[in-house]
């Protein structure tokens, strides 16, 4: 059984729609870059036009925007373009320096071959659980979630690692923004309900989904760490699978493996934040009393 699910990264919106964060002008001016970018082609005005359904003039003023930053050329014959030298190499320097990223989807990668089923990256933005990196499970049984859809915070493993680790104002200020919307009959749409397994989730350091999101889907997540022991953590780690191929305590066997996958990642997190040759750096003077 291979099921959509989640949901779909954020669409590119018309400029005409309202404004929000998803669609502020730089965002729009990145999204033609990332269709420019698609195409194996030259491209013309009119072809962005089509392929976007945006008003001309907009994208003949974001066109100029991306050649007068050397982002896009345009060709001999003044009508069609192709990619820019300082794109290219902005591509360049992307791949050349992803070993952090690299680093996070092999440990990610690692922990699918030693549990056999789908695991993920995964973030909370906007109020909501986005996936940041997600591997697949070989088996033919399996819910396909890719990397960029968004589930909810209340009825998902992740989402509520996160909920449990902000102060009770703020998540008071999420959970009453909207309903608790009810996905399967497992979803728990109690608030009191809710705050009361997330008390647990405190205590006992993972998370669990029995059914809660989609019908079949049990999961466990666990927070990576963070430098800070105080600090929120920003990230979590997680195991999806079939209810019928791993039933939930079953699925909890692998919380070590989570956990060591989780340690993991959180090293890797506070490698990249550490400054190149900070050990090379000489003693902060002490202050004189």
């Amino acid at each position: 059984m291979k099921r959509n699910a989640g949901r779909a990264p954020i669409p590119i919106a018309a400029p005409t729609a309202p404004a929000s964060p998803a669609d502020s002008p730089t965002l729009r001016l990145f999204a033609l870059l990332e269709r420019i970018a698609a195409q194996d082609r030259l491209f013309s005005l009119q072809s962005l036009v089509e392929d976007t359904g945006w008003p001309k003039p907009t994208v003949h003023r974001m066109l100029q925007q991306l050649e007068g930053g050397g982002l896009i050329h345009r060709e001999a014959d003044a009508r069609h373009y192709t990619t820019g030298v300082r794109l290219r190499r902005f591509a360049e320097a992307l791949l050349a320096n992803s070993t952090f990223h690299g680093a996070r989807h092999r440990v990610l990668r690692a922990l699918v071959d030693e549990v056999g089923e789908s695991c993920n990256i995964t973030g909370f933005s906007g109020g909501e659980v986005v996936y940041l990196d997600r591997v697949e499970t070989a088996a033919p049984l399996r819910f396909y979630l890719q990397a960029g859809s968004r589930v909810p915070v209340h009825c998902s493993a992740s989402g509520k690692v996160f909920l449990s680790q902000m102060s009770a104002p703020q998540r008071r200020r999420l959970l009453t923004a909207t309903p608790l919307e009810r996905y399967t009959a497992q979803t728990q749409t109690d608030p009191s309900a809710l705050e009361r397994e997330l008390a647990t989730v405190r205590r006992t350091g993972h998370a669990l989904d029995r059914e809660e999101f989609l019908p079949g889907l049990v999961c466990v997540a666990v927070p990576v760490p963070t430098p800070s022991p105080r600090a929120r953590a920003s990230l979590c780690v997680a195991l999806q699978a079939p209810a019928v191929r791993l039933p939930i305590d079953r699925a909890l066997q692998w919380l070590p493996a989570l956990q060591r996958a989780a340690r993991a990642l959180g090293d890797l997190e506070a490698d990249a934040l550490t400054p190149e040759h900070a050990d090379d750096r000489p003693p902060t003077p002490r202050r004189r009393r």
